[in-house]
C-alpha cells in the first residue's frame, strides 16, 4: 500500500494544493493520501489573520471532500507545540505499518529537507516527492493579499469561498459579480432588473452624499434576497436567527422581507451592520437613519425601472437635497397605504417625523 503525507498551513486551503495533490497521487500511485494541516509551523510563524484552527480543518476538509482516496487528518492542527513531520510520520505509520511513504513537499520545503528535524531518520521511512504546480502557480499568501480587493475566488472551490465570505476570513470581501449571482439566484426573475438598477442607483448616491460605495452595493444588491418568499418560510428565517418580533397585522407581512434580507445579508454573506441596518430599514425607514440607510431607501425607490407620478421630481430632490427627498418619499408611501386601506407602519411615521424636524426646523 501506497500512502503520501502531504502537510502544510492551507491558510487558506487553494486549487493548486488539490492539482498538485492529485497530480503527485496518479504519478507515485498513492492508495491512499494524507493531508495534514500544521496547527503551528516550526519553520514560519502563522500570519495574524489566520482563522481559527478548526476553521483552516474544515476549509481543508471542504477542499479534499470530493476525492474518496484523500484524507484530511487533525493530528496537528490542535496543536500548540511545534509540528515536526518526523513525530507526525511516526505516528500515521502506527496504522499503516506495513505501507510505503511518500511525503509530498513544495520547492521551498523540499530544497530544506535536510534542516528538519531528525532529518536523516525521517528520509529513511519516507520517499520526498517534489509538487508539481506548473497548473496552477499560486500561493496561499498571495490569495490572502487578493480576497480583500474582491479577487481570489477562482483559486478556491466554491465552497470554500462561500465559508470565507460569510465570515470575513482574511478581511475578504465578495467579488462582485459572485454576490450578484447569488442575489439573483434567490430573486424571482422579474425582481432582477430592480435589484441591478437599485445597485446602478446606490452607488451614484452614495458618490453624490459621501457613503461607502461599496457598503452602498453590497446593501443594494441583497436588499431584496427574501422578497419572493411567502409568510411561513420568513417567519422560519426570523425563527432561526432568534429575532422576537411583535404580532403583525396583515400590512406588516409584506415588510417582512426587510428583516429577513438584514438576518440572511449577515448570516450567509457576512455583511457588516451597517449595510445590515440599511437593508432592514430600507422599506419603512426609522428615526435617526443613517446616511447609508436613506440611499439605499431613496434607491429602491427612485431606481430607473419605478414609473410612478411625482417619481421624477423625486430624483431631483435625491440629488439636490436627500432629507426632503426622503420626506417626499415618506409622505407618498404614508399617502399610498392611507389610501387602499392599509394602516402605515409606526416607523414609517417616525422617520418622517424626524426627518421634518431637521428640514423644516
Amino acid at each position: 500500500m501506497n500512502i503520501g503525507i502531504f502537510g502544510g498551513a492551507f491558510n487558506p486551503p487553494h486549487t493548486g494544493h488539490i492539482q498538485a495533490a492529485v497530480n503527485a497521487a496518479g504519478q507515485y500511485k498513492l492508495d491512499l493520501l494524507i493531508v495534514v494541516p500544521t496547527g503551528t509551523p516550526p519553520h514560519k510563524s502563522l500570519p495574524d489573520i489566520t482563522p481559527a484552527p478548526e476553521e483552516r480543518l474544515l476549509m481543508t476538509q471542504n477542499a479534499f471532500k470530493e476525492f474518496d482516496f484523500i484524507k484530511v487528518s487533525d493530528i496537528e492542527i490542535y496543536s500548540r507545540e511545534k509540528n515536526y513531520m518526523i513525530d507526525t510520520v511516526n505516528l500515521l505509520k502506527s496504522d499503516y505499518p506495513d505501507a510505503s511513504w511518500f511525503l509530498l513537499v513544495g520547492n521551498d520545503m523540499y530544497d530544506t529537507l535536510d534542516t528538519w528535524k531528525e532529518s536523516a531518520a525521517l528520509l529513511k521511512e519516507v520517499t520526498p516527492v517534489l509538487l508539481q504546480r506548473d497548473i496552477i502557480n499560486i500561493s496561499s499568501s498571495e490569495i490572502r493579499e487578493l480576497l480583500p480587493l474582491r479577487k481570489g475566488k477562482d483559486f478556491l472551490t466554491a465552497l470554500n469561498y462561500s465559508y470565507i465570505i460569510k465570515h470575513r476570513l482574511y478581511g475578504a470581501k465578495p467579488d462582485w459579480n459572485w454576490l450578484r449571482e447569488c442575489a439573483h439566484s434567490m430573486l424571482s426573475p422579474l425582481r432582477i432588473p430592480h435589484a441591478d438598477a437599485c445597485e446602478k442607483e446606490a452607488l451614484q448616491l452614495s458618490a453624490r452624499w459621501g457613503a461607502d460605495p461599496d457598503n452602498a452595493r453590497e446593501a443594494a444588491i441583497l436588499h431584496d434576497i427574501t422578497k419572493k418568499l411567502d409568510f411561513a418560510e420568513n417567519m422560519c428565517i426570523i425563527a432561526e436567527h432568534g429575532v422576537v418580533i411583535d404580532k403583525l397585522g396583515s400590512s406588516e407581512e409584506k415588510l417582512l422581507h426587510s428583516i429577513t434580507g438584514s438576518l440572511l445579508a449577515q448570516s450567509v454573506f457576512g455583511v457588516s451592520e451597517a449595510v445590515a441596518n440599511a437593508i432592514k430599514w430600507h422599506t419603512t425607514g426609522r428615526a435617526g437613519m443613517s446616511i447609508l440607510e436613506k440611499i439605499i431607501y431613496i434607491a429602491d425607490y427612485i431606481e430607473s425601472t419605478r414609473v410612478f407620478p411625482g417619481v421624477e421630481e423625486l430624483r431631483r430632490k435625491a440629488y439636490n437635497n436627500i432629507d426632503e427627498a426622503m420626506v417626499m418619499g415618506l409622505e407618498i408611501t404614508i399617502g399610498d397605504l392611507i389610501s387602499r386601506g392599509i394602516t402605515p407602519n409606526s416607523s414609517t411615521y417616525e422617520a418622517l417625523n424626524d426627518l421634518r424636524k431637521q428640514c423644516f426646523a
